[in-house]
């Protein structure tokens, strides 16, 4: 397929944000009470950390992904909104009790796990990751696991840790395309990210993998094309598509390029399908763990 036609136009100013973004702040019981249970565990979630706009729809319906090894990360990528800094050595043992905990009191049928990059710690916090994974499935039998998981610097050894605590679906972000690794990613490397990826699924084949690229960062629609090849070729199952929003304007954070618009989300879809993939996400407001459940259904029921 090839790319729509106005996609060769120039890009439009970034701001104000096209009508497709607007979202209502829904504070439902729901919300109320998923905020008041990670507090009174003293969790995190990424739906607050990195400023997800879909947060009042997800925890409306109590679905929510939990980030564990605390809210500071080691790495500096251009594209995100939680903190950089030095965290505390110590790690917080008791997390994955805490998080089991959360996921039996919600009565979650799908549990998504993420962390902040965690450079400092000699398995890059891939112990927490098995240990928390393990405790939701003693919490809350028969639900479903997924994991979100750093690049634990390409450490082997890490990646099995997680895999052999057997997720339900592993997955890593690709987030850009590889030309842009060095201004968007620049203490990651995109053939590592990839290599992650095929050695999840050579630990584990029967375990669904998955990875989410973000778009409006200055990439063209055949960069797009070859990296959705790769992602393919890489053995992943499930893919998801979303457009960036700059978490604050200060230096720190990269310019949208680019929105892109419902069509070309669409278009983006179909030819992700077309390669293969068993379930697409693809959408202005899609992140990595956005219809997170009904992607795995997909996946099991190809």
């Amino acid at each position: 397929m090839q790319p729509l036609d106005f996609y060769e136009q120039p890009p439009p100013r970034p701001h104000p944000k096209p009508p497709w973004f607007k979202v209502r702040a829904v504070m439902g019981p729901n919300y109320l009470e998923m905020k008041r249970l990670m507090r009174g565990l003293s969790l995190h979630t990424v739906c607050e950390e990195a400023r997800c706009p879909n947060i009042f729809e997800c925890w409306e319906e109590r679905t929510g992904t939990f980030m564990i090894l605390g809210d500071v990360c080691t790495r500096r990528c251009g594209f995100c909104a939680v903190t950089f800094g030095r965290p505390q050595r110590t790690v917080d043992a008791d997390e994955p009790r805490r998080v089991a905990e959360a996921a039996r009191h919600l009565g979650l049928k799908h549990i998504v796990i993420t962390s902040v990059a965690r450079d400092d710690l000699p398995d890059g916090g891939a112990s927490i990751f098995a240990r928390c994974i393990e405790a939701c499935r003693q919490a809350v039998p028969g639900c479903t696991v997924e994991v979100l998981v750093p690049d634990f610097r390409g450490s082997l050894s890490a990646l099995r840790t997680v895999v052999d605590a057997r997720p339900d679906v592993f997955g890593h972000n690709v987030e850009t395309v590889p030309r842009l690794y060095r201004r968007v990613r620049p203490s990651a490397r995109y053939y590592r990210s990839l290599e992650m990826l095929v050695r999840a699924k050579e630990l584990a084949p029967d375990m669904v993998t998955k990875t989410g690229i973000m778009v409006g960062l200055g990439e063209t629609w055949d960069e797009l094309r070859q990296t959705f090849r790769d992602i393919r070729a890489a053995g992943v199952d499930v893919l998801t598509v979303g457009q960036y929003l700059r978490p604050t304007y200060g230096e720190r954070h990269l310019p949208i390029a680019r929105y892109y618009t419902p069509r070309e989300f669409e278009a983006l879809r179909e030819e992700a399908l077309a390669l293969g993939f068993a379930a697409v996400e693809s959408g202005p407001l899609v992140r990595s763990s956005y219809h997170a459940r009904r992607a795995v259904e997909a996946v099991r029921g190809a």
